[in-house]
This record gives C-alpha cells, structure tokens and sequence, in this order.
C-alpha cells in the first residue's frame, strides 16, 4: 500500500489522496461547522503558500506579507488588512472596486515559487490527520509552522514569534 509524495508541499499521502483532498476536507469542515470557518483565510493562506504554483508570482509575495502580518497580530483581521491595501493593489481609481493590478492566483508563465527550498513541517494532511475536533489550533500551528519554515529558508525576514 504505497501513496504519493507531493511535489510541492512533500506530503505524504495514501493512494488516491492528494493536498487538494485534503482542502477540500477543511472546506466542508468550516461549512458543517461554520464557527470553524475563524481561521478560514489563514486555512486557504497556509494550503496555497505550500503549493506556490497556485498563486502567481505577485501573489505569493501578497501571501508572505500576510502571513507575516496575520501571525504578528493576535486579532488580525484578513479582511480588514485586504481593505487597507486595495489601494495598492486597484486596478482603477477606485480603490472600492476590489481588483488587482495584477492576478494573485497563477497564469501560464506566471506562476508563484520560491527562491530556495522550503521544509515544511507542517502540512494540509497533517492538519486532517489530526481531525476536525482540533481544526482551529491545528491551523494555527500550521500558519505558525509555515512562517518558521519560510524564515529558516529566507523568503521572509526574520522577526518575532
């Protein structure tokens, strides 16, 4: 009973199960149980930052500013830190239309990566092996696993926590 090895994140998984599975389990978690859905920003942040091919090469230095941000500030709100940088990122005057000067998710010939290897030691299969009853701590201590991997690699500058 052999599984896979992914090739972005290098999780281990079992036959016929990818990261992507294991997304989708945390989703349908956060909808059984909508309180779970606290950490949901911080969820989908720390599943795309492992698998950098998703974002482009603009959003994964988006994703590494909030992430650092998120985990320096006990009460971040994602959404409040997506308001206060609309005007960097609009695409019109208008800072209240929500688009982008660019794509944060990958196109052909712009996809995100990293300068140096990352290892993870936390991971979306880690996260569901442990189950749904502890899935907001377990998130947190991914976001927080992700930040020390990505200093140790030097794709985010060294700094508190």
């Amino acid at each position: 009973m052999t599984g896979t090895i992914c090739p972005a994140c290098g999780a281990a998984q079992p036959p016929e199960r990818t990261c992507q599975d294991d997304f989708y389990e945390m989703l349908f978690w956060e909808a059984e149980v909508p309180a779970r859905g606290a950490v949901h920003h911080l969820m989908v942040l720390c599943y795309h930052l492992q698998h950098p091919h998703l974002y482009s090469a603009r959003g994964i230095e988006y994703g590494l500013k909030l992430l650092v941000t998120f985990m320096a500030t006990a009460d971040f709100d994602p959404q409040s830190f997506n308001r206060q940088q609309r005007g960097a990122v609009a695409t019109s005057p208008n800072p209240d239309q929500n688009q982008r000067r660019w794509p944060i998710t990958a196109r052909p010939g712009d996809e995100g990566s990293y300068d140096a290897p990352v290892r993870w030691t936390l991971t979306a299969a880690a996260v569901v092996q442990r189950g749904a009853a502890g899935y907001e701590p377990s998130v947190r201590e991914w976001a927080q696993s992700l930040l020390v991997a990505l200093r140790a690699a030097g794709q985010v500058p060294a700094g508190p926590r």
